[in-house]
């Protein structure tokens, strides 16, 4: 209630002062000057009191925030450095000599291999070869054989005559002699089977050999690309890392840095009007001292009343802003030069 009765009375107090200025010959913008640039010390403090609590929590959370980020940062950074060092040029070299060498080797292998696999075919054909000859005696030997039990079968218990013997004698011979040959095509058949298959195993060997180091060659190229990868998603994730704490640190510094705002200018109380500028003392005809006009005696009068109604709300309020305190003083001033002009006047007439 007082500050109301405060603000009514300062708001008197301007008109009081423009008044007694004008009467006094003090310009009318000194004492409009004099009331608005006073601002109420009370309602500044509590806007910026009332902005500083309101910004405490953004500030502290902006502060949280920028910790936060600088702490993902760090550990950005950990993992980018072992990342750094697992794919070192050092490690990576020593991975590429190891590809190398099993490049090499494969390289060795698959030529022998191929080298092996070449006479394949042909040993094949020797192998079908001899056992086509062996299945040939095999057979001779066999048809010999039941040509005899056939002949041996037919002389039953009579004695067998001279030709019969003979024929005998000669099949047992035919016999023993395809049995030789059989045996001398069965070895070449198991000898051209031997080195047939010993020829396949070593294509397998090498072939084995192939993949074997073919298998080293694509795990250390898997390891090598996986170190590069972890090291190119290690610098991206370290560079949004600072990037977030750019923006942390732009928003905490914005926060904790007071904002410079442009003072607003000072406008009249709505309905209040600006004075005329006053106008010289008129010189009276009759007595050629000054006179001052009817307007300026009506303005004198009713300033008057004010001054006296604003000194007893200024007394009961309180209030001792210096503003008020310094029009009310260009108040009474004016107020005693009006009543001196009034007598001066009176004594002329």
């Amino acid at each position: 209630m007082n500050d109301i009765l405060a603000r009514r009375a300062r708001r008197a107090t301007v008109g009081i002062a423009l008044s007694a200025a004008l009467v006094a010959g003090i310009a009318p913008a000194t004492a409009i000057a004099a009331e608005t640039s006073s601002p109420t010390g009370a309602a500044v403090s509590q806007t910026s009191a009332t902005s500083g609590n309101s910004g405490a929590p953004q500030t502290e959370d902006a502060a949280a925030a920028k910790e936060k980020a600088y702490a993902a940062m760090q550990e950005a950074l950990k993992n980018l450095e072992a990342a750094k060092d697992a794919a070192s040029p050092e490690k990576l070299a020593e991975i590429d000599d190891d590809i190398a060498a099993f490049q090499e080797i494969y390289d060795m292998v698959v030529t022998e291999a191929a080298k092996r696999r070449e006479p394949l075919p042909a040993m094949q054909a020797n192998v079908d070869a001899a056992q086509a000859k062996y299945d040939e005696a095999h057979n001779r030997t066999s048809g010999l054989q039941a040509e005899l039990d056939k002949a041996l079968e037919a002389l039953g218990d009579e004695e067998p005559s001279t030709a019969i013997k003979e024929h005998i004698k000669q099949l047992r011979s035919e016999i023993m002699a395809a049995e030789r040959r059989e045996k001398s095509y069965e070895d070449d058949l198991h000898s051209y089977q031997r080195r047939l298959e010993s020829q396949e195993k070593q294509v397998q060997h090498f072939e084995s050999e192939a993949e074997e180091a073919k298998a080293h060659i694509d795990e250390d190229i898997a390891k090598r690309n996986a170190l590069l990868g972890d090291l190119e998603k290690a610098q991206a994730a370290y560079d949004d890392a600072c990037k977030a704490y750019e923006e942390a640190k732009a928003a905490a510094d914005k926060a904790t840095s007071p904002e410079i705002t442009k003072p607003t200018e000072t406008t009249p109380p709505s309905g209040s009007t600006q004075p005329a500028e006053a106008t010289p003392p008129v010189a009276s005809p009759a007595t050629g001292k000054d006179a001052l006009p009817s307007s300026t005696k009506q303005a004198n009068s009713s300033s008057g009343k004010q001054a006296n109604t604003t000194a007893g709300k200024l007394a009961n309020t309180g209030d001792t802003a210096p503003s008020a305190i310094a029009l009310a003083g260009i108040a009474a001033m004016g107020l005693g030069i009006t009543a001196t002009a009034t007598r001066r006047i009176k004594n002329s007439k």
